[in-house]
């Protein structure tokens, strides 16, 4: 619309008119092209963002922007030919053919400069669409606006939720697998449950080795118990998904996690490879707290810390008593749900 509006107001400053620049043709085009332009972003962001982004994000960045600038062109010819039946049917005054109009002003528009401005412009905005999705799965959602808006340029102190979630048996795993398939299921895995840390808003921190390290802030950690909740579906998940494990890895993967809260260091950090870092004591604490879930028999430690923010009518925690934790001068009241 604004697009359309800008070249009307410099062809006009420079004495030529618009091909459609009539006043009854002028407003029927301009509200074509505004709801062409309308749907073919809709269609266009319903394609890549609820069925494509998963498919394409199984490739090499190389074949999903391949693959997505394909899409595009199918998508961009196919919306173009529907746009311009409108176009034709509004201008067209019965005499000859109507589809032989139709034909020569599709053969008009593929051959106008208007098409040559159009199409790369949009797969300009395609490709870089499609490249900020892969730096936002780099860094991880959210991270890449922190970055640009450099938040953490300089470093701050933040209430930090985090969960290091560990998996079960990984070594005799890996032995009874082997390394490549044993990469394969810790990378399917993480696949299963990436939905589930992004639908109760963690972050995802680090993937080290086997285990995943997750943080939120302390309002989105503490709002409808998402850190709690996001351990027990995982669990679910895992559990859903136990047969199609069994069949293809022949082991079933199963999480254990530590929970707790504390104020965290968090900037910018490197100079060829730039990260977000945290840093402080509430990380060594969770390592602690979730190394601490074998010798106890649970899945799922959390501290006294962190459970005091949340009502205590909606939880059934169970208490584990002080206990000590390597590194710790003072023991640590635990509990599990």
């Amino acid at each position: 619309m604004f697009q359309l509006t800008y070249e009307v107001a410099v062809l006009k400053e420079y004495g030529f008119e618009y091909r459609w620049s009539t006043p009854g043709n002028f407003m029927t085009y301009f509200l074509i092209n505004t709801l062409a332009f309308i749907l073919n972003g809709f269609i266009g962001g319903l394609v890549i963002v609820f069925f494509l982004q998963h498919w394409i994000r199984k490739r090499s960045y190389t074949f999903g922007l391949l693959y997505g600038m394909a899409t595009y062109v199918v998508l961009f010819f196919l919306l173009t030919c529907l746009q311009n039946y409108f176009v034709i049917d509004s201008i067209w005054d019965g005499t000859g053919s109507f589809y032989a109009a139709y034909v020569k002003g599709l053969a008009d528009y593929f051959f106008s400069y208007e098409f040559a401005r159009n199409f790369p412009f949009w797969l300009i905005v395609l490709i870089g669409t499609l490249t900020t999705l892969f730096v936002s799965d780099k860094y991880g959602p959210g991270v890449l606006k922190k970055f640009l808006l450099g938040r953490y340029f300089h470093p701050k102190s933040e209430q930090r939720i985090f969960m290091f979630l560990d998996l079960k048996g990984a070594t005799s795993i890996a032995e009874k697998l082997g390394e490549h398939q044993y990469f394969n299921f810790i990378q399917r895995v993480i696949m299963d449950v990436t939905p589930i840390l992004l639908d109760t808003k963690g972050e995802i921190y680090q993937y080290v080795g086997d285990e995943i390290v997750v943080s939120w802030s302390l309002k989105n950690g503490i709002k409808d118990f998402n850190c709690i909740r996001c351990f027990q579906n995982i669990r679910e998940i895992l559990k859903e998904l136990g047969p199609l494990y069994m069949d293809q890895f022949g082991a079933v993967p199963e999480f254990k996690a530590g929970l707790h809260v504390g104020r965290a260091i968090v900037g910018e950090i490197g100079v060829i490879k730039r990260d977000i870092a945290y840093s402080g004591d509430v990380l060594n604490t969770t390592a602690r707290i979730q190394s601490k879930c074998n010798e106890l028999g649970v899945s799922l430690l959390l501290s006294e810390n962190l459970l005091n923010h949340f009502p205590k009518r909606h939880l059934s925690p169970k208490p584990m008593g002080k206990v000590e934790l390597r590194g710790k001068a003072e023991a640590l009241s635990l509990y599990s749900l």
